[in-house]
């Protein structure tokens, strides 16, 4: 006789983990502007820069990580 299935467990979500897969994605972005803008003459609009890239990347990698909790 078989054995009845039981459902798969449902992917985790960590709010910590999110938010610390945001902060890293967006700081790293900001320091490897910081370093393209101080070679450039001018490190506050490399930062900015790599804020401005960094936030929709880091809300990339946290959608691509846990995207398959809201599902």
């Amino acid at each position: 006789m078989l054995r009845p299935m039981e459902p798969s467990p449902r992917p985790t979500f960590s709010p910590a983990g999110a938010g610390g897969l945001l902060v890293a994605t967006t700081a790293a972005s900001i320091g490897l502007g910081s370093l393209i803008g101080w070679a450039a003459g001018r490190w506050a609009y490399g930062a900015l820069g790599g804020a401005v890239t960094g936030l929709p990347a880091g809300v990339a990698a946290v959608s691509r990580t846990y995207g398959d909790a809201f599902r």
